[in-house]
């Protein structure tokens, strides 16, 4: 069973930085998408940013130009760079991993925590 798992979470004043990367425990071989969701306490989980295989990326509109998605060269970690964080920034983020072959893997979500 394939886990992933997440790093790099943690408490940020706002307007600092940090840097998610998300681990799996298997080589996955035919990844379709990555990508990082988040939940903030009473709302639904959204969308962060999207990476296809083929390398294009989608953000999510209220992150869009401070985030920024991208892999190692081996397609072995995930990373979520997060910059000029805010405190509406604050949530679970959870990275997610779709193969060709349709299996769907979460990991269990590192907290970010963004204070005025």
């Amino acid at each position: 069973q394939v886990q992933l798992v997440e790093s790099g979470g943690g408490l940020v004043q706002s307007g600092g930085s940090l840097r998610l990367s998300c681990v799996s425990s298997e080589r996955i071989y035919t990844p379709y998408y990555m990508g990082w969701y988040r939940q903030a306490p009473g709302k639904e989980r959204e969308l962060v940013a999207l990476l296809s295989i083929r390398g294009h990326t989608r953000y999510g509109e209220s992150v869009r130009g401070r985030f920024s998605i991208s892999t190692d060269d081996a397609k072995t970690v995930l990373y979520l760079q997060l910059n000029s964080l805010k405190p509406e920034d604050t949530a679970v983020y959870y990275c997610n991993i779709e193969t060709t072959e349709g299996y769907n893997y979460w990991g269990q979500g590192t907290q970010v925590t963004v204070s005025p």
